[in-house]
């Protein structure tokens, strides 16, 4: 494992003397922007293991990407060797569905302290909830980016992460396929967390959960996302999404397309930069 080629892996390839916040914010960037949320492991019968080097192998070298249990412990490694203070911390995700969060923890993410103040990373919520920049950690305050408005919530030690949402513009030609209409009112509760530093092994257990649970969206559906210089590109079974933020003022554009399964895998060649070993079923 060397962090030369992680870099390599993220396209990176400017000075990092320094464990600043400008580094800290280039090297997230590369980051999201490189390497894939996906779990398509689950979908052409690998094993996700929940192990460094195996992190490592998978996602600098055979060039796939991971889910947040695998993405935001690279970038925790990554990191340790820069000379950052940071710390793995657990999150529970809101439901829609359900309109609560999840009764146990199901998502990992980055706690970064520079110069005594305490920021948020977190590569691995992927899709339109995904961060571009490290949050600061205070609660209250509006921190605009080019996704849209992030804010932290805390009570009482709980800390709850949020979005402001923007409208969607949808060209006529993608209506039909639109898989569904955004929830009302305009903001997206993401997850709640505290500040307890965890372990990568306290994730064992769900991480194979994760994988035979047949209730959870993340063995339902296929899923590869990345962000892109301007938006974000989504596949989520045969449904590509390619997002365009503040298209117009406060709106983002969506095209919405219906592929084919040999379209799927030259979509994840060409778009994705994923090539599989496996046959992937969406």
């Amino acid at each position: 494992m060397n962090i030369q080629e992680y870099f390599g892996r993220i396209s990176y390839n400017k000075p990092h003397k320094d464990a600043d916040l400008q580094t800290l914010t280039a090297i997230f960037q590369h980051h999201i922007q490189t390497i894939p949320f996906e779990n398509l492991s689950m979908h052409c019968g690998e094993a996700i293991e929940l192990d460094l080097q195996a992190t490592y192998n998978k996602i600098v070298r055979k060039k796939r990407g991971g889910w947040c249990l695998e993405t935001n412990h690279l970038l925790f490694w990554a990191l340790q060797e820069l000379g950052y203070d940071v710390c793995i911390l657990g999150a529970n995700s809101y439901e829609p569905a359900e309109k609560g969060y999840t009764a146990h923890i199901n998502h990992i993410l980055l706690k970064v302290v520079i110069k005594g103040e305490p920021y948020i990373v977190d590569a691995g919520f992927g899709g339109a909830y995904q961060m571009w920049q490290p949050l600061m950690l205070i609660s209250g305050k509006d921190q605009p980016q080019v996704p849209g408005i992030f804010r932290f919530m805390e009570d009482n030690g709980t800390w709850y992460f949020e979005k402001v949402k923007r409208k969607h513009y949808i060209p006529e030609h993608s209506k039909n396929d639109f898989p569904h209409t955004p929830e009302l009112g305009n903001i997206r509760k993401i997850y709640r967390f505290t500040l307890e530093p965890r372990h990568i092994d306290d994730f064992q257990e769900l991480n194979a959960y994760l994988q035979v649970s047949p209730d959870n969206i993340l063995h339902k559906k296929s899923i590869c996302t990345l962000q892109t210089t301007n938006g974000v590109l989504a596949l989520v079974g045969w449904t590509l999404s390619e997002m365009k933020y503040n298209y117009t003022e406060d709106m983002d554009l969506v095209n919405i397309t219906t592929l084919t399964d040999e379209e799927v895998e030259k979509t994840l060649k060409d778009q994705f930069s994923v090539v599989l070993e496996n046959k992937h079923v969406p």
